[in-house]
């Protein structure tokens, strides 16, 4: 039975020792007795891939409750009760790859000209993040699996900036997203939050774990808490020392006799390692409600990576103009399909992961997918979106919503800033909201 006080811990409770700095998870002791049955917290996320889509293995060809499980989803089938599948839906600026992740969250209508004239909107992340500021310690995450390249030219004549992230601060102010896992774990749990060279070299030289640091304390907390806020405080623990010494593995390997790449200190080796590491940071980050908002490209537009490890060894921005060759296109569909499967186990973290009375899946709401449909055209029209997670009670999963009249993404946007309870008169190009059949609570 968890104990109930009458004092309940402060929200945003620390342990601290050594310089370290470990948020909690959400634990029933943060909360008074009366106030369990709350609204529970929202969470929200994007989950970007790039190069638009084999729509051909994407998109359902029946609407509603029973359309079909298509090859690129078929890994996401076990969610399908919290996955709705939305085409239909139009690029607000529809220009190659600069377009589709500039607009993807911001819903601007145009760009810059040229590669030093720098403008969208602010995104939607951004807004939520506002919105969360005074609940969180961070506003915002905004991650990635490439290093950021925000000067020169790297579509058309368009600044670099546009492929490189999704989140923007301002109209002119695009935030950097970051790739190494080292500087996310510092963000996340340092005492600065500095990404700085030095002071991570510092931090390594201690060979002092964050839970080291602070382990009398945890241990003098456990003692004033009920079983089940023991569990959670021990769970959320080894996960947090799993990414420690993850990290530090990839740390030790930086040395090794590897082809010749300008790769930054803690991001691994091996593509698979250095994702499954990200991703396991964004559970901590929203399992300690460190941030409620994250931004996460699986690769930026543009991207050559080859995918060998799954038959597929064409760098995949070339391949992705496949001249509707169809051997092509089925090629490419497993650089997509290896997409969602990467998804789904990120799914598998957040459904295991105890959050309030569900799981943190149940309180997300997660968009995924592209700003380009058809990547041999660059088309904007009929994107392939996909929302997960159960919302925290306003999604209704299990559906495929087809919408005719081609409406704008900036108008999912908007809608889903209403489902986040953060109501906004526009953002971007947008001319309206979208029925997701939401459910009041």
């Amino acid at each position: 039975m968890t104990l109930l006080t009458s004092k309940p811990l402060a929200r945003r409770t620390v342990l601290r020792g050594l310089g370290a700095a470990m948020a909690l998870p959400l634990l029933d002791a943060m909360t008074p007795a009366v106030a369990r049955a709350a609204a529970p917290v929202r969470r929200f996320q994007t989950f970007y891939v790039p190069n638009g889509m084999a729509m051909e293995y994407w998109l359902p060809k029946t609407a509603g409750a029973d359309f079909e499980i298509t090859p690129i989803l078929e890994p996401l089938a076990p969610f399908r009760n919290q996955m709705l599948v939305l085409s239909g839906l139009k690029a607000n600026w529809n220009y190659i790859h600069a377009g589709a992740s500039g607009s993807f969250l911001t819903g601007t209508t145009r760009g810059g000209r040229n590669e030093v004239e720098i403008i969208a909107d602010v995104s939607m992340d951004q807004l939520l993040a506002r919105h969360f500021a005074n609940e969180t310690q961070l506003g915002s995450l905004e991650l990635a699996m490439d290093p950021a390249n925000n000067a020169g030219a790297c579509t058309g004549n368009l600044s670099c900036v546009y492929t490189h992230t999704l989140s923007w601060r301002s109209k002119t102010q695009p935030l950097p997203m970051e790739f190494n896992p080292r500087a996310v774990f510092e963000k996340l749990f340092g005492d600065s939050g500095s990404t700085d060279r030095a002071a991570r070299e510092a931090r390594l030289r201690q060979h002092k774990s964050i839970l080291d640091s602070v382990n009398d304390k945890l241990a003098s907390l456990r003692q004033s808490l009920g079983p089940q806020d023991q569990t959670k405080i021990n769970e959320y623990a080894e996960s947090v020392r799993d990414v420690e010494r993850r990290i530090q593995k990839a740390e030790q390997q930086r040395d090794l006799d590897l082809p010749a790449m300008d790769q930054p200190q803690g991001v691994p080796p091996v593509f698979e390692d250095h994702l499954a590491l990200m991703l396991d940071l964004q559970v901590l980050a929203f399992q300690s409600d460190l941030t409620r908002v994250i931004s996460f490209m699986i690769s930026k537009e543009q991207s050559a990576r080859p995918y060998p490890q799954i038959g597929v060894p064409e760098a995949h921005h070339p391949l992705s103009h496949h001249g509707n060759q169809p051997e092509l296109i089925a090629r490419m569909s497993k650089i997509n399909r290896y997409h969602t499967e990467r998804f789904a186990k990120y799914l598998e973290r957040l459904r295991a992961t105890p959050d309030g009375d569900g799981s943190l899946l149940d309180h997300m709401t997660i968009l995924y997918g592209s700003g380009i449909s058809n990547s041999n055209q660059h088309s904007g029209d009929n994107l392939p979106i996909l929302l997960m997670g159960g919302g925290a009670g306003r999604l209704k999963g299990g559906r495929h919503l087809a919408y005719t009249g081609q409406p704008s993404m900036a108008n999912l946007l908007v809608t889903l800033m209403d489902q986040m309870d953060v109501p906004v008169e526009r953002l971007g190009g947008s001319t309206g909201r979208l029925a997701l059949d939401t459910v009041s609570l």
